[in-house]
């Protein structure tokens, strides 16, 4: 895929699908695509494309954009001394890169971000992005509330990560997907090795206990598809 740059100036060159990608960002709740487009049509900024496979940014490398993903798929990530990699998140259309850290003493990337699907961000430069949440009161709160939620994801990653045994954390990775399906009976959308990726565990751990939760009779296993047959069990267990 070619990489392509385009610098967005004037409203009437804002295209309809650009501003509804956009839109599904929530750092633009509660805005009016006509909004969106007027606040994007005084900003400075372009669209970049990254290839699947391409690295989009070094763990330790400087945050010098506001990056929002309008397409395909990221995947950022740690590794440790010994290899031992662990993935901290998907980041997927609407998201910010790394917003954490945008405004931070040390803007340092704390993670390392790969691109999983061809994906294309829209870029916008940290001193025009600072302009932007200072003249707009509703972007600033959005952009709060946004900050706020990321400090609670990353909360709950580290109380997984740190916390929970291999049994609950893929315990609580059952319970969760049952929740967000809202059945018992779901579809259990990650491979071994993502799930694996994203608890730091090695993948035979994660066969390994869901054959035992299985064998144990909490849970029933056909390919994707996952059952819970005793939660009781399952949360005992986990």
């Amino acid at each position: 895929m070619k990489k392509l740059y385009i610098c967005i100036v004037n409203v009437k060159k804002m295209d309809e699908k650009l501003i509804q990608k956009i839109a599904a960002c929530k750092l633009f709740r509660e805005m009016s695509e006509k909004e969106i487009g007027l606040t994007m049509a005084t900003t400075p900024f372009r669209t970049k494309c990254f290839d699947k496979g391409e690295l989009y940014a070094l763990a330790g490398s400087e945050c010098r954009n506001v990056d929002i993903v309008l397409s395909g798929k990221m995947m950022a990530g740690m590794s440790g001394p010994s290899g031992k990699f662990v993935k901290v998140a998907t980041l997927s259309r609407g998201d910010i890169i790394a917003p954490a850290y945008l405004f931070a003493n040390d803007r340092s990337m704390p993670v390392t971000v790969m691109v999983e699907a061809d994906a294309t961000v829209a870029r916008i430069p940290l001193d025009s992005f600072k302009a932007l949440v200072d003249q707009n009161e509703k972007l600033r709160w959005n952009f709060i509330t946004l900050l706020s939620n990321f400090n609670g994801f990353l909360s709950h990653k580290l109380h997984n990560l740190s916390l929970l045994s291999v049994k609950e954390k893929i315990g609580k990775m059952l319970f969760d997907m049952a929740k967000r399906q809202g059945s018992n009976s779901f579809i259990l959308n990650k491979s071994r090795q993502e799930i694996a990726d994203e608890f730091g565990i090695q993948r035979y751990s994660v066969f390994r206990q869901l054959a035992e939760f299985q064998d144990q009779g909490a849970i029933k296993i056909e390919g994707k598809h996952i059952t819970i047959l005793d939660p009781k069990l399952l949360r005992n267990q986990g």
